[in-house]
């Protein structure tokens, strides 16, 4: 192994090309949720689901690629600089990817993920970090052929060829693109795991903020009378609530983790993981809270209990295995909190979606309370072990 450059150890903030960068995939959140409301069926949330995998999968390459290349060289900037574009491209198409436009949303999502991980495969500056991005790309390579035969054949078949892609590419990120041979381990990857879990940190504040502009959007088209009004500000309570689980001292929980583990990738990559699910529970909210701010007096249905519910029972349910998993504590009012969350959404079928809004901001609001309590409470305890 080739010996690590002393200025990879050096802690840098995320840049302003970085926040820039991310830009580009509000615009991809906003194109995801609008798919799903124009396409509220199983196979359109099956549709949404393979292109929210292969979005944001490109969004957690490229940031991984750019924070073990540095953001200041000029390498890793050029390479964000194309991959943004070729992004902004492959986003605007999400709306036609199932229709007439496969190949308009295929070439820059392989353009994308062949470049920016062939760039650090031969730009890394250790023996290490250039063998896992040689494993990355083989696992890209591996998933390419079913991105393109999905775009070739018609639409119904698309689905199943682009499903069986995302999977790959899925379970390559989960694994972290294993292959036979000697395993990699993520301690010995320089990594500045405090910068990449700041790129999540506002990652997740950019998606609430696309699904305020969601809630936006909706109470422009909906009359001003008191219903529409009251069911705006219950979307704004859920979301500051959802915000307030993780900003409520969570934070710094996952920032204690991560600076006492010896394996300092394995908190971020499980992150990353979690990220996906986390990103398909707020489109859900989205979608919901647009239907229930467009009718807020009207029925009860099982797409909007699903959307409501079921998209903040499944982010608790994703941060409590992240939790469990990374800090060993939180988690479980998480879980207790999902449950819930589960089976009111089951009576929410027959209830108005006004009434449905304010059982779950009764439910998020103790829920935030509870998990501020027990942040702090597992905060003291991981300093305290931490300093003896």
């Amino acid at each position: 192994m080739s010996s690590v450059p002393e200025s990879l150890n050096l802690r840098r903030e995320v840049s302003p090309l970085e926040l820039f960068y991310d830009l580009v995939f509000v615009f991809a959140v906003s194109q995801l949720s609008h798919h799903l409301l124009e396409h509220l069926t199983w196979r359109g949330a099956a549709e949404t689901a393979i292109l929210l995998v292969a979005v944001f999968g490109t969004w957690s390459y490229t940031s991984y690629e750019a924070t073990f290349l540095d953001i200041k060289r000029d390498v890793t900037r050029w390479m964000i600089v194309i991959a943004m574009g070729l992004g902004l491209f492959m986003n605007a198409e999400i709306p036609g990817a199932f229709e007439d436009r496969a190949w308009a949303f295929v070439v820059p999502l392989l353009a994308i993920l062949l470049f920016a991980s062939a760039v650090t495969a031969l730009a890394a500056r250790t023996d290490a970090l250039r063998e896992h991005f040689h494993r990355t790309l083989v696992w890209i390579v591996a998933s390419a052929p079913l991105w393109i035969v999905g775009a070739v054949v018609g639409p119904e078949p698309r689905l199943w060829w682009w499903a069986a892609a995302a999977l790959v590419d899925l379970t390559g990120t989960w694994l972290a693109h294993p292959l036979p041979g000697r395993t990699l381990r993520g301690g010995e990857l320089v990594f500045d795991a405090e910068h990449m879990l700041e790129r999540l940190r506002l990652f997740f504040i950019i998606l609430l903020g696309e699904t305020v502009l969601t809630a936006g959007r909706a109470m422009t088209d909906a009359p001003v009378d008191v219903a529409s009004v009251l069911a705006t500000a219950g979307v704004f309570i859920a979301l500051v609530c959802l915000w307030a689980v993780y900003f409520g001292g969570g934070e710094d929980v996952i920032a204690i983790v991560v600076a006492s583990s010896t394996d300092r990738v394995r908190a971020v990559r499980l992150g990353v993981n979690s990220a996906y699910l986390v990103l398909a529970a707020l489109v859900a909210l989205a979608v919901g809270s647009e239907l229930a701010i467009a009718h807020p007096t009207g029925h009860g249905s099982v797409p909007l209990a699903l959307l409501l519910f079921g998209g903040p029972a499944l982010y608790l349910a994703t941060t409590a295995w992240f939790y469990r998993a990374t800090a060993q504590g939180a988690w479980a009012q998480r879980l207790v909190a999902s449950g819930v969350l589960v089976v009111v959404g089951v009576a929410a079928v027959w209830l108005p979606p006004l009434a449905s809004l304010a059982l779950l901001d009764v439910i998020l609001v103790v829920t935030a309370a509870v998990l501020a309590r027990a942040h702090r409470a597992l905060t003291r305890s991981l300093r305290e072990d931490a300093e003896s």
